[in-house]
């Protein structure tokens, strides 16, 4: 629990810095923590099945359709949640690339380098995997 919570405020906290430095994207501090929220469920829950619904385009496009579908997701979440606007195409193209390199950091610091796999810790040190 602890650690979706930190998730989350960290997750908001790139969506603030994110709306600072990209021109089109507009967020209220109170709606950052709900956007977070709501593009994790729609990551979870719509992106999936847009992801196997394209998947002859994804293919064809060598997988750069899926950059399409991760700004819609951004744009869908913006669309959902007062207080969070995005303008454009190309505004949710570079907030959802962003917003996943802000999620990939976020995780290699609260896991430490650590993976999990199942309901087992696994370690990667020097190249090794290490079973818990």
């Amino acid at each position: 629990m602890r650690t979706f919570v930190l998730r989350l405020a960290l997750n908001a906290l790139a969506l603030l810095v994110i709306a600072n430095v990209v021109p089109g994207i507009h967020v209220e501090p109170l709606s950052a923590l709900v956007a977070a929220l709501v593009l994790g469920a729609v990551n979870a829950v719509v992106r999936p099945v847009l992801i196997l619904l394209t998947l002859p385009v994804t293919i064809v496009t060598l997988g750069l359709f899926l950059l399409v579908i991760n700004a819609g997701m951004f744009g869908l979440a913006a669309w959902l949640v007062p207080g969070f606007a995005v303008n454009g195409f190309g505004a949710a193209l570079l907030g959802s690339i962003l917003y996943w390199m802000a999620g990939w950091i976020t995780s290699h610091f609260i896991h430490g380098g650590r993976r999990l796999r199942g309901r087992h810790r696994v370690d990667v040190i020097e190249g090794h995997v290490v079973h818990h």
